[in-house]
């Protein structure tokens, strides 16, 4: 007998076989019949999802964003046409900025009404597509299993990145014969492009012969799962290693061979000796301009091998001379064993100076302050000592995210979830909520301004209503603080609107029933950290910060990495 079935109940069945457990939505008119379906599968002893109601559609894409980051695996977020859908493309455009596998599933019109300007109706396929990886539009209930598989094929092989599907209405309802489908090759996609075996063997002779290698890690060694492989790379040639923002986790932070943050705001030695190296290696990093600053000055010394599994990458910022296209967990260990071991002791201690004198100058003074208000630095360094480098770092954006990423430390891969590219304020919170389902086991600890915080504050309900055991730390300093900093630095102290009046974070969290507390003076720093860790579930604690306090190193716009300024005069 055949098993005819509604296209919401297939979507259903699709997600299903994906081995989807946990959604994060926000029902509406247009998605109504999926979220009819959704119902028979959360309950009971049967329950095959869990679904995440947030507060926000946008905070539905980060949460699944965060999922994603943690977990390894696809997120998925459903919601409804027109401003429920478009609210969700901020987080979109994220993903795909950071490579980020998610789902978004949409409600739609139904076909019939479709360029009628209906009710919520909105070109979502025209929208997403430049910011997507792929979007597409279901309009019959029989290409929903189909559609679904595409989807997570897409997202989650080669380089990872969000899909948009479109469920117009008429094709949840309608009802289709079931037939499983499983999508495993697109035509002209190649997710994982064929080595080249003379660029491997390029790249393992210019390594041979160097004599100041240093590589640039980046978040393709975790999204590749080629942590194991980077570090038997590293030791055997003997290479240091700097770190892009989201390539954090990929190397431990206590390695004898992690040199640091690269970056703006990372550490004064990697950034000063890529000016200096003779062969330049970047694993899985797209050499952003908040790495590289200026291109014209950058590294004109080295030959830049870079490995990549998009060749869009290969060129396009940063011209190099060996190009290793394809999955690092492949070209990592290829290039390995042709490698001889290497000694570049002398190398290595040439970044001792270097990282000694920014510990005198600031990274001392920023995590231990001996007098005044309390600062970021110090904050997130008690945390990252609280917890042993074992948890979770999620970050808003702005200093917060800034100060935090160069304070914690990370023990274990997949530790870190951030905005990298687009730089979203309000990502920390909903992707915080997001990381406790990825990885349940784990201390998730999300650093917030309080700008951030405020743009997704609705959120305290999606954790008080599932009491996710999300450890909220508001770095407040009445200010958003990075404009203000660089309205002080390069606009004569012009500080143009960002001065913020805040509300009492209390009497919010006690709105919401979270516990919190306020630290204000150094004494009761530690006592605050030590309740926060110690309470089950959810958890904010708020930090009254110095109110000028600023992130250093900068390397300001415009300047070549190895002008970072270590203080500033404004």
């Amino acid at each position: 007998m055949k098993d005819i079935i509604t296209g919401a109940e297939a979507l259903m069945r699709s997600l299903k076989a994906e081995g989807v457990t946990t959604i994060f939505g926000y029902p509406g008119g247009a998605i109504m019949p999926v979220f009819d379906a959704l119902y028979d599968y959360t309950q009971g002893e049967e329950k095959t999802f869990e679904h995440i109601l947030v507060r926000h559609e946008q905070s539905a894409a980060h949460a699944a964003e965060g999922y994603a980051r943690v977990s390894g695996k696809v997120g998925v977020c459903l919601v409804t046409s027109g401003p429920g859908a478009t609210n969700t493309l901020t987080g979109v455009a994220d993903a795909m900025m950071d490579s980020t596998p998610i789902v978004v599933i949409a409600g739609q019109v139904g076909v019939a009404a479709l360029g009628s300007d209906a009710f919520q109706e909105v070109d979502l396929v025209g929208v997403a597509q430049p910011i997507s990886k792929w979007s597409y539009q279901i309009r019959r209930a029989e290409d929903v299993a189909w559609a679904v598989s595409r989807a997570f094929f897409i997202a989650r092989s080669g380089r990872p990145g969000p899909v948009v599907l479109d469920f117009a209405k008429n094709a949840q309802t309608q009802t289709t014969e079931w037939q499983p489908q499983k999508v495993d090759f697109i035509r002209s996609y190649v997710p994982y492009p064929k080595i080249d075996e003379n660029c491997v063997q390029q790249a393992a002779e210019l390594i041979n012969k160097a004599k100041r290698p240093l590589a640039l890690v980046g978040q393709g060694v975790e999204l590749g799962n080629a942590q194991a492989e980077l570090v038997a790379f590293l030791e055997k040639a003997d290479i240091p290693a700097g770190r892009t923002m989201l390539g954090l986790s990929a190397l431990p932070s206590n390695h004898p061979l992690n040199v640091g943050m690269l970056g703006m705001h990372g550490n004064y030695a990697p950034n000063v000796k890529e000016q200096e190296c003779d062969v330049l290696i970047a694993i899985g990093m797209r050499f952003s301009d908040r790495v590289t600053g200026r291109t014209d000055t950058y590294a004109r010394q080295a030959k830049v091998i870079h490995l990549d599994i998009d060749r869009a990458e290969i060129n396009k910022n940063v011209k190099c001379h060996v190009p290793v296209i394809g999955d690092c967990k492949v070209t990592l260990p290829a290039i390995t064993q042709l490698l001889r071991p290497a000694d570049h002791q002398e190398w290595r201690k040439s970044f001792v100076p270097l990282a000694e004198k920014e510990w005198r100058r600031v990274v001392e003074p920023a995590i231990h302050p001996k007098d005044g208000p309390l600062l970021m630095g110090e904050v997130v360094n008690l945390v990252a000592e609280s917890t042993k480098g074992e948890a979770i770092l999620v970050t808003d954006v702005g200093q917060n995210q800034l100060f935090s990423c160069r304070y914690f430390k990370y023990l274990q891969q997949r530790s870190i979830v951030t905005s990298g590219g687009l730089g979203t304020m309000g990502f920390g919170m909903p992707a915080a909520i997001g990381a406790t389902f990825g990885a349940p086991q784990r201390t998730v600890c999300v650093f917030m301004g309080d700008g951030g915080f405020q743009m997704s504050i609705q959120e305290m309900g999606t954790i008080m209503e599932t009491h996710a055991p999300v450890k909220m730390i508001i770095l407040n300093n009445n200010y958003l603080g990075n404009v203000r900093q660089w309205q002080d630095m390069f606009f004569n102290r012009r500080q143009s609107f960002t001065r913020m009046m805040n509300p009492d974070y209390g009497k919010v969290a006690a709105a919401y029933d979270i516990p919190y507390q306020v630290a204000i003076i150094r004494d009761d720093l530690q006592e605050a950290i030590d309740n926060m860790l110690a309470t089950p579930g959810p958890f904010l604690l708020e930090c009254a910060i110095l109110e000028d306090d600023n992130v250093l190193p900068i390397t300001p716009p415009g300047m070549s990495v190895d002008e970072m300024m270590l203080d500033i005069t404004v």
